[in-house]
């Protein structure tokens, strides 16, 4: 099932609270950890790592009751804040997730007044995420989308039949606890037929591994 890294941000050109700090001082970090759904409206849970800790904790100190009705300090140092806050709503973002059949995988970060986050999901599902929320307004981009394979599905039986032998003998271990020669030996097979179908098998994995996202 494919894997996509995508980012979001709101409508407009103003942006307020954490995405207006993520783009005033780019250095900082701040991560969604959860959100979840009540009559309310959504429940979230901030982290921000800053250089001053008094920044974030002034804006929703400021931030009006109508769009956040109550926050608590769930932790605060020199430099991160833990925050629970409720909005009076649930996003269009949260809403266009669900309304797709995505679930949510936190964190999320924000940079620079983008929402960037990973959802592992279909195609199809993807792009109704991408147009339930682009018809609320929001700006969506793919970023990357890799197609997530269960390794063991590359290689035919033989090659898995090697490989489990090796690995089970040390064949990978450093130092080596087992020789190709000693290898085909448990395997009842000539040293150079044990070498192609490990190199098959590993030509397989490596290509796999390295494989150039689609974009």
């Amino acid at each position: 099932m494919p894997k996509a890294r995508v980012r979001f941000k709101p409508p407009g050109t103003s942006l307020g609270g954490p995405f207006r700090l993520s783009s005033e001082y780019p250095d900082d970090e701040f991560r969604l950890l959860s959100a979840s759904p009540t009559e309310e409206g959504l429940v979230v849970v901030l982290e921000a790592t800053v250089g001053d800790p008094a920044v974030i904790l002034d804006v929703f100190e400021d931030a009006p009751e109508t769009r956040v009705p109550s926050y608590d300090v769930l932790h605060a140092d020199d430099h991160t804040v833990l925050l629970q806050f409720q909005l009076p709503f649930v996003p269009p973002p949260f809403r266009a997730l669900l309304a797709s059949g995505n679930l949510p995988q936190f964190p999320y970060t924000i940079e620079d007044g983008w929402i960037v986050c990973e959802l592992t999901t279909s195609h199809e599902r993807l792009s109704q995420f991408s147009d339930e929320l682009e018809e609320t307004g929001f700006t969506f981009d793919v970023l990357r989308v890799t197609q997530s394979v269960d390794p063991t599905e590359l290689l035919t039986d033989r090659q898995r039949q090697y490989m489990t032998e090796a690995l089970e003998r040390g064949y990978y271990d450093t130092p080596r606890k087992c020789s190709l020669t000693e290898l085909a030996g448990i395997l009842d097979v000539s040293k150079s037929t044990a070498s192609i179908v490990l190199h098959n098998a590993e030509e397989c994995i490596v290509k796999e591994f390295f494989d150039d996202p689609i974009e």
